[in-house]
C-alpha cells in the first residue's frame, strides 16, 4: 500500500513539473511571436561572463560570450550576480548594432536570461 502511494505521489510530481515546463515554454513562445525581431537561444554554454559598473554607478553591465558565437551578449542589472561562466543558459535577445568611432559593432541586447 505504501509503495502504491509513493508511486502515485511521484507520478503527480512528474505531471506537475511537466505542466510547469509547458507553461514556461508557452510564455517564451508567446514573447517571441509577439516581437518579431526577438531571438531565442537554448542550452548555450557560457564561455565568459564579465560584470562591470557603468559610469553612472547605479547599474552593472553584464557581458556574456557563448561557445561558438563571436558576438557579445549584453544586459544590465542593479547588482552583481554569481558568475555564469561554464553554465548552460537560455537567452532571449535582440540584435543591436553600436557605432564606435565610425566602426559598427554587432552586439546582442539580452532581454531574459535563465539557467538551463
Amino acid at each position: 500500500m505504501f509503495v502504491a502511494q509513493s508511486v502515485a505521489s511521484s507520478a503527480k510530481l512528474v505531471l506537475a513539473k511537466h505542466k510547469r515546463l509547458e507553461t514556461v515554454k508557452s510564455e517564451r513562445e508567446k514573447l517571441v511571436e509577439k516581437h518579431s525581431k526577438l531571438n531565442q537561444t537554448d542550452n548555450a554554454k557560457v564561455v565568459s561572463h564579465v560584470q562591470r559598473e557603468e559610469k553612472d554607478g547605479d547599474w552593472i553591465r553584464h557581458t556574456i560570450m557563448l561557445e561558438g558565437i563571436d558576438v557579445p551578449f549584453i544586459y544590465r542589472r542593479k547588482h552583481n550576480y554569481k558568475s555564469l561562466t561554464g553554465a548552460r543558459v537560455n537567452l532571449t535577445y535582440y540584435r543591436h548594432v553600436e557605432e564606435v568611432a565610425g566602426i559598427e559593432f554587432e552586439t546582442m541586447k539580452v532581454v531574459r536570461v535563465k539557467r538551463s
